[in-house]
């Protein structure tokens, strides 16, 4: 589908589909009063009707209205007149495009951006449009004998009021593009199942990203390059597992000055069992997207390598699976992380801190400016946040402050829980430096307590993402999310602000 911005007016799109706001109360937006009056007030009489009334997120597809020449129209339910939050603005555009992917329309004018969302401005709202038009196309039916029907739009153009912000626009038009090529990215592979989505595969579509991009490289490090380097808290996790664990290094550079590198590191258990800690059934059930902090990883790098950011970023992902049996790793096992320190394996379902671990340890070689490691880390965040907000835990105040700054600005919100040296005294063993979980009061925070202790040499930040990177409702509703991609490409976008 084509996306394009450009000053348009309704009388001059009667061949188009034109998707108009209606508030509640039948408040008509600039567009729908522009409209209602060329239709002989249509619209108003189908509200005072009560067919529509406005509530977010509704929508009402009307086609070939009486006494005009308008083909087709899409009502957008707008909720209240005041300003609306920037959650409710990107619910209001799925809704619209959701609406549009069910009909036959191939070509379609949206006025949204008339809407007043709370301490926005016109160029956040393109950007909004360009991931949620992706978002709401979006399928993944890979596997199923009967196909979804593909869409029928081929074309969308986003309306704006003048050309006085043409430029600032169409790089917000860029931007949104790209986050949703990246978010796409992230999805495709999190949505994969673990017998299809293995390490090696991870791997493979590390390797491909680097073909596609002359400023991407990347290596791979087999167990036995592990296993040189004392990445025994890693290699531990997989000795249960028939597949062989991958460490993924991508290096983009995006720039020639001499410039430290921005770290992302990503959990890649491509199924986790729960090892000899075995989960039950239920809790089994989503356990694929156990790597969509790896996931996460790819989409952001191919972000920036769309874009062109003039950044060096290393991406480091621990590519493993957890598997119980007579080789895997025990509870009450002690294993020597590539640090030299010592973990004693409470439980074997707590190993995405482990292979983090040396992930961690390894990404030293780099120097990087900053590390921020992104994983689907602990139930407990779900308990503490629910879906809406990634749990973040730095050393690093002001790493902190620009990642929630990022998450605000992309409508990718997190969270931050506190980090204090009370906590650290839970992951305390009787017989090795550390224990590898802290029980389950505070299980967030005592995980990254752990994490906290192979980051002292730079400034690191800590994304749980349990509960945003994929949604789970029972069996039947199963979906990633792509978070928190949007959240990482505005960061790296306003790092390479400041270092242009």
């Amino acid at each position: 589908m084509k996306l394009s911005i450009k000053v348009s007016q309704p009388e001059k799109q009667q061949k188009t589909c034109l998707i108009i706001g209606i508030y509640e109360n039948g408040i008509l937006t600039p567009s729908a009063k522009e409209v209602d009056k060329m239709t002989h007030g249509f619209i108003k009489k189908l509200i005072d009707r009560g067919a529509f009334l406005g509530k977010i997120g509704q929508t009402l597809p009307l086609y070939s209205v009486a006494d005009s020449e308008f083909e087709q129209l899409l009502l957008v339910g707008c909720g209240k007149t005041t300003p609306m939050s920037p959650s409710y603005f990107r619910k209001i555009i799925t809704s619209a495009i959701k609406a549009l992917n069910t009909s036959l329309t191939k070509e379609a004018t949206c006025y949204l951006t008339e809407l007043e969302v709370h301490d926005q401005t016109l160029s956040w709202k393109i950007k909004q449009i360009a991931e949620g038009a992706a978002e709401g196309l979006y399928r993944f039916d890979l596997f199923k004998s009967e196909k979804e029907p593909t869409t029928r739009l081929n074309e969308f153009i986003i309306h704006l009021p003048d050309t006085t912000l043409m430029t600032a626009c169409h790089q917000a038009l860029e931007q949104g593009q790209a986050i949703a090529a990246g978010v796409t990215l992230t999805k495709n592979l999190a949505n994969l199942p673990s017998n299809v989505c293995t390490p090696t595969f991870i791997a493979e579509q590390a390797k491909e990203l680097g073909k596609a991009y002359s400023s991407l490289s990347v290596k791979i490090l087999e167990e036995k390059d592990m296993q040189k380097l004392g990445m025994g808290a890693l290699l531990a996790v997989s000795q249960g597992s028939a597949e062989e664990a991958k460490l993924i290094c991508l290096e983009y550079k995006g720039t020639v000055k001499k410039q430290a590198p921005i770290a992302l590191i990503g959990k890649g258990i491509t199924f986790d069992t729960g090892g000899n800690s075995l989960k039950t059934p239920d809790n089994m059930v989503g356990m694929k997207y156990d790597m969509c902090g790896a996931a996460t990883v790819l989409g952001a790098i191919k972000v920036a390598a769309e874009l062109k950011l003039p950044i060096n970023i290393v991406g480091i992902i621990a590519a493993v699976e957890n598997m119980p049996g007579g080789t895997a790793y025990k509870p009450e096992d002690i294993l020597t992380s590539m640090s030299g320190q010592t973990i004693e394996v409470i439980s074997t379902d707590a190993e995405g801190r482990l292979v983090l671990s040396d992930a961690l340890t390894y990404c030293e070689r780099y120097n990087p400016e900053v590390v921020i490691d992104i994983a689907t880390l602990t139930g407990a965040v779900v308990i503490a946040l629910g879906s809406h907000a990634t749990g973040l835990l730095s050393n690093h105040e002001p790493l902190a402050k620009a990642l929630l700054k990022a998450g605000i600005d992309s409508n990718d919100r997190a969270w931050q829980l506190p980090l204090w040296d009370e906590y650290q005294e839970q992951i305390n063993s009787p017989f090795a430096d550390m224990a590898n979980t802290g029980g389950r009061s505070a299980g967030s925070i005592t995980a990254a307590c752990f994490l906290s202790r192979f980051t002292k040499k730079f400034h690191w930040a800590h994304l749980d993402v349990a509960g945003t990177a994929a949604i789970m409702f029972g069996t039947s509703e199963r979906m990633a999310t792509g978070r928190p991609v949007p959240m990482l490409a505005q960061y790296l976008i306003d790092r390479a602000r400041e270092n242009a």
